[in-house]
Formats: structure tokens, sequence, C-alpha cells
């Protein structure tokens, strides 16, 4: 696909291996000393060939899992092979041009159907966190939940185009930020009443957070991640009874598919959960 604007994120050919080559020593450095970061289950993910990976990410602006991940997938199957990740056109609009240049060119591409659907038909690997905002900035006390935010896109994805579901958990990143609570509902009230958005967007979600640099954080502004250790885990294929068009159109289909989807991941993020535990104790 082409694009008009060079790493404005509706391109799949801005994506340079040469430059995540280039990011790797930090990730790594990360991944060992800031993170301390332990992983498993990567033999679930086929050596080539196109798949969905479906996560829930954590630790707001961020994402510190989300680079965790990508640096082991990297190490593991080299920059060579054609990974791409959805970001939430949100934060396209409002990333400076050289945040957006670095993630188009490590293969970020906007959360848009099409893009994902071109990623597939290039026989890629796409990864796709659905709860987008809400998921990152959901409050502290559900941090070991599976929260998708409603969105099933990603099921009729993997419906229409046959292809499996590979499931992606972890523990730790939304500890690297503590969100109090979302006052998004409070702030689109104030909105609807005369308040302008900020920059003109809306921003989904607004938290109020503990972390750094800004001590007490309100809004949805990037944050530096604090030093938590990061558990990562790469879950076992769900592979659905039916695919194709007419599954796809299946309302009452792809809302079980997705309660399949999120009740298997919530099962394994408390099954993990448990294992930390016991481990630590």
């Amino acid at each position: 696909m082409t694009n008009k604007n060079k790493f404005d994120g509706w391109s799949l050919d801005d994506r340079d291996p040469k430059v995540i080559d280039a990011f790797m020593p930090v990730w790594e450095w990360l991944y060992h000393y800031y993170f301390r970061v332990t992983t498993d289950g990567w033999h679930h993910i086929p050596p080539q060939g196109k798949i969905l990976v479906i996560g829930s990410h954590n630790g707001g602006l961020a994402t510190p899992d989300t680079f965790m991940f990508a640096y082991h997938w990297f190490r593991r199957f080299g920059t060579e092979r054609l990974t791409y990740g959805l970001m939430h056109p949100t934060v396209w609009q409002v990333s400076p041009k050289i945040i957006s240049q670095w993630a188009a060119q490590c293969g970020a591409v906007v959360a848009h159907p099409k893009m994902a659907r071109a990623a597939l038909e290039r026989d890629a690997a796409v990864l796709v966190y659905p709860g987008g905002g809400e998921d990152v900035f959901r409050p502290h006390h559900l941090r070991d939940k599976i929260y998708f935010a409603g969105r099933k896109g990603f099921i009729k994805l993997a419906l229409r185009e046959g292809v499996p579901i590979i499931p992606l958990i972890s523990k730790g990143a939304h500890d690297t930020l503590f969100v109090l609570a979302d006052f998004y509902k409070q702030v689109r009230q104030l909105h609807e009443w005369g308040m302008p958005w900020l920059l003109g967007i809306d921003p989904v979600v607004f938290p109020v957070y503990l972390g750094l640099p800004w001590g007490v954080g309100i809004g949805p502004w990037p944050n530096i991640p604090l030093p938590a250790q990061i558990h990562i885990r790469v879950c076992a294929p769900i592979v659905f009874e039916r695919y194709g068009r007419e599954a796809a159109s299946s309302r009452h289909y792809v809302n079980a598919c997705y309660e399949q989807v999120r009740h298997q991941m919530q099962l394994e993020l408390d099954h993990l959960v448990q294992e930390i535990s016991v481990n630590q104790s």
C-alpha cells in the first residue's frame, strides 16, 4: 500500500529492518536489566506465515510489555520477518514526527481493518491490542483483567482471513505506573457543555495516575515506566469452528468467538498471576 505522507501509518512499506536493528541494543538492556523480563510459550508461534497475535497491554502510553515482546520476537525470528503492529489513530495524531517515523519504521501501522488485511495478505504476523487506550490506562485494581473495551473487529478479521489467533498476556507492566481512576465520562460531559478538547482531539480516556515524571499525571500523558519486573506469556493458538465471510457477518457467532477469546485469555492470565505469586512466596 502507498501513502501521500511518509510515516503516517498508512503504508506497509515504511517498515525498515535496519532501524529495528538499531533499537535492539536499547531494548536488550531494558529487557535484561530494567524490566528483568521472563517469558515463555514461544513454541506456539509458527516460524513463518500469517498469524494474528492478540494481546492486552499495560503501563500507559509507554506500554513496556509491548516493546519487550517486540524485542524477544525480533531476537527469535529476526527483523526481516514481516511483522506489523496496529497503533491507535489518536496516537498517530498526537505523536511528534520523529516518534511517528520510528514507529512506522519498526512496523507500526494505523489501527484500521484495511491495514490489517493488507498486512495479512503479505503473509505477515499482525499484533493487535483491541483494548486501546482504555486498556493501557485501566485502573490499577483491574491490572489482572483482560479488557478489550468491547471491540470485536479483530474477531471479524480473523474469521474473514482464516487466520489463527495467538493470545498474548503479561503481568507486571501495569505496575510501572499506578492508574487511580479514569475520569473520561466526566471530562466528556464538560466537553458537551462547551469545553474544547486539547488539540481538538477526543482523548478516549482521561486517567489520573501516579508515575514518572509527573508524580501525579492528569490525562493520558506519556510516562516513564517504573522498573517493575515483567512476565510475558504466549498462549496456545485459538482456532474457531467456522471461518469465512458468512461467519464474520454473524453477530451471534462473532460475539461467541469474542467471549471465547476473552475468557481463554483471562484463564491464562489468572494462571500466570497465580504462578508468579507462588514463586515469590
